[in-house]
């Protein structure tokens, strides 16, 4: 049990690092929070905190790869390379995915009840 409370330690530690040293961490935190709080005041449904949540959890988790890909290529390759740049670019490019589906599945919930608030 004690190995397990250490690992999650160390887990936690990592988001602490990416939240104070990565900039679209803190940008994506902002985010969540102003989806938390519009889902909050919307009452949104359980299956539609469901899919909010997961596209969350999975926008931060591409974003928390991200970062850790760029720290092994800045370790294993700290002058310029071509590969360095290709790697980091497609982690990137994974999280911009991610984004993009999350900005959709919140156009379509948090969008959609908004619109009906306005009519």
């Amino acid at each position: 049990m004690k190995k397990l409370f250490k690992s999650f330690g160390f887990a936690i530690k990592g988001i602490m690092i990416a939240f104070k040293e990565q900039q679209n961490v803190r940008i994506h935190t902002v985010v969540v929070i102003l989806v938390i709080a519009t889902g909050i005041f919307l009452h949104l449904s359980t299956i539609e905190w469901a899919v909010i949540t997961l596209s969350i959890g999975l926008v931060i988790s591409a974003e928390l790869l991200n970062t850790a890909i760029e720290y092994l290529v800045d370790l294993v390759s700290p002058g310029h390379h071509v590969l360095a740049g290709k790697i980091k670019d497609i982690a990137a490019g994974a999280v911009l995915v991610t984004a993009i589906a999350a900005i959709v599945v919140g156009v379509f919930i948090l969008g959609s009840k908004l619109l009906l608030l306005l009519l």
